[in-house]
C-alpha cells in the first residue's frame, strides 16, 4: 500500500512533530497550518490566535507498519485532548486538538480514536474533527525544530521530552528503534 497522509493538531507543532518522527512506520513528519481563514498565514500571525489556524503536522505514514486507528491512539495519547483551545501553558485556538480528515475514511477513523480515548480516560475529548481545509506548510525554522534549535530552547526541554517518554512508556511497540 502506498504511503498515506494525516493531519493532526496537538498543541505546539515543535512537540507533536518531535512525537510523529519517533512513530515507526512515519516517513514524514511537516509543521504548518490549517483550519483558519487567512490564505498562507505566518507563524506571527497565527500565534496572534486571530487567522482561525491550528498548529499542526502532516503526517506521512505507510499503513502496513502503523495502522492509521494505531497512529491517532498514539496521537491522542501522547498530547492532553481534554484541554479546550490550549496544551499545558499554550493557550488559544491555535493550540487546539483538532484532527483533519482527508477523506470519509480518515473521518471514521478519527471519531472512532475519540471515542476510544473518551472510553479509556475519565472524561470528554475536546479534540475536534475539521475540515476539509487547506494545509499551509510553516516556515522553514519551523521544520525539523527538535532536531536543531529545539534543544537551545527552554520551553522545548520542558515539553518535549515528557511526551517523548509518554510515548515510549505507553506505545512502546510504535517507538522507532535508534
Amino acid at each position: 500500500m502506498a504511503t498515506q497522509q494525516m493531519i493532526m493538531a496537538g498543541g505546539c507543532f515543535w512537540c507533536t512533530e518531535a512525537v510523529m518522527n519517533d512513530v515507526v512506520g512515519v516517513s514524514e513528519v511537516e509543521s504548518g497550518y490549517i483550519g483558519g481563514d487567512r490564505p498562507d498565514p505566518t507563524y506571527k500571525e497565527v500565534c496572534s490566535g486571530t487567522t482561525g489556524h491550528a498548529e499542526a503536522v502532516r503526517v506521512s505514514f505507510d499503513p502496513d507498519v502503523i495502522s492509521l486507528a494505531d497512529l491517532l491512539d498514539v496521537f491522542m495519547g501522547t498530547h492532553d485532548p481534554s484541554q479546550l483551545n490550549r496544551q499545558g501553558n499554550d493557550v488559544g485556538t491555535q493550540y487546539r486538538s483538532a484532527i483533519f480528515p482527508l477523506d470519509d475514511a480518515q473521518r471514521e477513523e478519527a471519531e472512532a480514536a475519540i471515542a476510544r480515548w473518551n472510553a479509556e480516560n475519565s472524561g470528554t475529548a475536546a479534540t475536534t474533527i475539521e475540515g476539509p481545509a487547506q494545509w499551509y506548510p510553516a516556515e522553514d525554522y519551523h521544520q525539523e525544530y527538535w532536531d536543531g534549535e529545539g534543544q537551545r530552547n527552554p520551553y522545548c526541554q520542558a515539553t518535549i521530552p515528557p511526551k517523548l517518554l509518554k510515548l515510549r512508556k505507553s506505545f512502546q511497540s510504535k517507538v522507532k528503534s535508534d
